[in-house]
C-alpha cells in the first residue's frame, strides 16, 4: 500500500501509521517503486514524548513518510482509536525483512552512525547473513553535528555510491532531526531512522527477550541494562505519556496532528 494511503493515529499529537509490519514493508516498497521516497521514523513513548515540548520536531515526525509503531503504547493507542489491525512495527526487525528481501529486488543500502565501528561490523554481518546483499557503503559520524569537511564526505560518498536505502542508526530525536535535514540533499530514495539497530545487529547490545517485546516491557528490561543511562527517559516520560494519552482518550485535552509540509510526504489523519 502506498504510504500517502496509510491512515496516521493521533498519538499527543503525533501522526502514528496505523499499519502492521506487512503494511510498512508494502508502503515502503511502493516509495522505491512509485519514487515517493521519504524518511521513516521508527516511534514509540521516547519520540512522541521529546515532541510535546518541541513543536519542530513533531514537525520533523509529522513530515516523514511513515512513523511506525515502534512500540507496543502506540498499538493500544491505534486500537482504543478504531484501529484493531495496527500491530508494533519493531525497527530491528523491519530492518531484517528489507535487507532479506533486498538481492531479489536490487535494492541497496549504506549504513550511517553507531560507534567504534558498529556500521562497519553491520555491514560484514548483514552481508555475510543474507547472501547477495549490497551494502555499498558506511559513515560513522562523530559526537556532534558534522563539520563541513565531513558532512561534504558523506555526501560525496552517498552521490557516488547512490543506495535505495540508508540507514541511521542514533538515538531520538537526533535521528530523525539528521533525516529530515539531510532527505533533500542526500538524494537518497527512503531513509530509516533505527536507534539501537546497529547495536543489536552486531551483538554489542542485548534484545529484550520476546514475551516481554510482545507485553510493552522492552522498556523495563532496557532500564535494568543500562539504568544510568536511561532511568531519567523511562521513569518521566512513560508515567507522563499515561496521563497525555487518558486526557487524549477521554477528550480532556485537544491534541492537534500538524499537516505535512511536503506533498510526497503526505498521509491521511485519522
Amino acid at each position: 500500500m502506498p504510504a500517502d494511503r496509510v491512515d496516521r493515529v493521533n498519538v499527543l499529537g503525533v501522526g502514528v501509521s496505523a499499519i502492521d509490519p506487512a503494511g510498512a514493508f508494502a508502503a515502503v516498497e511502493a516509495a522505491v517503486r512509485t519514487g515517493e521516497g521519504g524518511y521513516v521514523c521508527v516511534t514509540g513513548v521516547h519520540g512522541v514524548s521529546e515532541a510535546q515540548a518541541d513543536p519542530a520536531f513533531r514537525r520533523v515526525l509529522n513530515d516523514a513518510l511513515l512513523v511506525t509503531p515502534d512500540g507496543v503504547p502506540m498499538v493500544w493507542m491505534g486500537h482504543l482509536q478504531h484501529h484493531p489491525d495496527m500491530a508494533r512495527v519493531y525497527g530491528p526487525d523491519l530492518m531484517l525483512a528489507i535487507l532479506e528481501a533486498s538481492p531479489s529486488r536490487g535494492w541497496t543500502h549504506y549504513f550511517y552512525g553507531g560507534a567504534n565501528g558498529a556500521a562497519a561490523e553491520l555491514r560484514t554481518r548483514m552481508e555475510a547473513r543474507f547472501p547477495g546483499l549490497q551494502v555499498v557503503g558506511h559513515f560513522e559520524p562523530p559526537f556532534r553535528p558534522l563539520d563541513h569537511a565531513e558532512e561534504q564526505a558523506l555526501l560525496d560518498d552517498v552521490h557516488r555510491t547512490r543506495p535505495t536505502m540508508l540507514w541511521v542508526g542514533l538515538s531520538t530525536p537526533k535521528q530523525e532531526r539528521f533525516m529530515a535535514e539531510y532527505y533533500d540533499r542526500l538524494q537518497v530514495p527512503v531513509l530509516f531512522g533505527v536507534g539501537a539497530a546497529f547495536d543489536f545487529h552486531t551483538g554489542r547490545v542485548a534484545q529484550a527477550p520476546a514475551w516481554m517485546q510482545r507485553r510493552g516491557l522492552e522498556w523495563f528490561y532496557r532500564l535494568c541494562r543500562e539504568p544510568r543511562r536511561l532511568w531519567r527517559r523511562y521513569l518521566r516520560n512513560n508515567p507522563l505519556f499515561v496521563g497525555r494519552a487518558v486526557l487524549q482518550l477521554t477528550g480532556a485535552r485537544k491534541y492537534e496532528i500538524t499537516p505535512p509540509s511536503t506533498p510526497h510526504r503526505s498521509e491521511q489523519a485519522s
